[in-house]
């Protein structure tokens, strides 16, 4: 399919399916683009590569660092090492480079299934995502000067809680966002798995802005560190909503976190993760 006739989910999941070297090496394509690559897209393909040499097992969790900007339109180099195999886990650790230079650094861990203790704090109360305004719609207005709305992208956000209009204007570091896949993903769990490791980069940094009265115009932000646990097996094919708090923040660094729930209540993800956020 030719980029002309596909859409930014097909664009996307053709480039989480890795072209594998060998046992423990993968090659990615981020595809054409401006500026630096979205790293949410690095970190996905990065599990695509880690859970690839992994058989009968889920992702668990995640940690990984953003060490420098990736760059579109340049091949990136997956290395997997092999870290453990235990009889409940296997780790992964997972090297992402573009001409030889390290831009990203991931440990994965996958487990098999298991009964035990379980519980949880409720899903916050919010809207409806169809009464919502599209993410990419607001941040056209909020740019202002006649700003172009970017091209939609693979995952559809809804947003519970926009920002002001007006600069200045103070807002609590919490924001609720409704996400969804734009089209129909396979029936493949690591991609399910993936792509909710893409989706929660969205949104994230720019909730630690948001007390400080910032524009999008006036602020520069860069995740420096990620991490995620799935608490339950992911299934990315409905509405999920994501809500995130900025408990913190000191010398233009600002803590995240997130979690993301089912439309029936259940929380499938915790997400945190520290940002550069300098205004």
């Amino acid at each position: 399919m030719s980029d002309a006739t596909s859409t930014p989910l097909t664009r996307l999941l053709r480039r989480l399916d890795l072209d594998q070297q060998d046992e423990s090496l993968f090659i990615g394509y981020p595809g054409k683009g401006e500026g630096s690559l979205f790293g949410g897209m690095v970190a996905a393909q990065s599990v695509m590569a880690a859970g690839r040499t992994v058989h009968e097992r889920s992702l668990h969790s995640l940690h990984g660092y953003f060490l420098r900007p990736g760059r579109h339109d340049v091949a990136i180099q997956f290395s997997v090492d092999r870290i453990r195999e235990g009889r409940t886990f296997s780790t992964r650790s997972v090297v992402a480079r573009q001409d030889g230079e390290a831009i990203f650094n991931l440990s994965a861990d996958f487990t098999r299934p298991e009964e035990g203790i379980s519980h949880q704090d409720p899903m916050p109360d919010a809207p409806e995502p169809g009464e919502l305004p599209d993410w990419e719609d607001l941040r056209a207005q909020l740019m202002g000067g006649g700003a172009q709305r970017r091209a939609d992208g693979p995952v559809e956000v809804r947003v519970c809680d926009p920002d002001s209009t007006e600069p200045g204007v103070k807002l609590p570091a919490r924001r609720r966002v409704w996400m969804r896949p734009r089209g129909r993903l396979p029936e493949d769990p690591l991609v399910h798995s993936a792509m909710l490791v893409f989706a929660s980069d969205r949104t994230l940094l720019r909730t630690a802005a948001r007390p400080h009265g910032a524009t999008w115009r006036l602020r520069i932000g860069a995740s420096l560190d990620h991490a995620v646990w799935l608490h339950h097996p992911a299934h990315f094919d409905d509405w999920v909503l994501f809500v995130s708090e900025s408990p913190v923040a000191h010398a233009a660094r600002a803590l995240l976190l997130g979690a993301m729930y089912r439309r029936d209540g259940v929380r499938i993800a915790s997400v945190a993760q520290e940002g550069l956020l300098r205004l």
